[in-house]
């Protein structure tokens, strides 16, 4: 208590943390708790809360926008894919263009290479 009484003063959060020897996130989340459940929340066990978990709400794309920001970050995403895509087959053609190259010599050289010693 003493800890959130500083910080809501007007003290860092990092210094209070080092002060008393504590993590800064440790007392980022006591801070957090205080606010969410006052005193109860300082005294629950570690870990997460009892209880039914909250989930995320389906995406719905009522709001023009929002149906608009997942197009564009789909399309930029399979945009990224392609070019991915695209660097695989440039780097293959590269390297069998190399294999394909007449030695110096001035024989090409065998796209297969196995031996045939007996």
């Amino acid at each position: 208590m003493k800890a959130i009484k500083r910080v809501e003063r007007g003290e860092g959060v990092l210094p209070v943390a080092r002060d008393l020897g504590i993590a800064r996130k440790l007392l980022h989340d006591c801070i957090k708790a205080w606010k969410a459940e006052g005193p109860d929340g300082l005294n629950r066990e570690r870990g997460p809360k009892s209880g039914p978990r909250k989930l995320k709400p389906v995406a719905t794309y009522d709001d023009k926008r929002s149906a608009l920001a997942w197009a564009n970050a789909r399309i930029a995403e399979l945009e990224r894919l392609v070019g991915r895509q695209q660097m695989d087959l440039d780097f293959f053609r590269q390297a069998l263009r190399a294999l394909e190259r007449p030695v110096a010599q001035g024989k090409p050289v065998p796209v297969s290479s196995k031996s045939s010693k007996a």
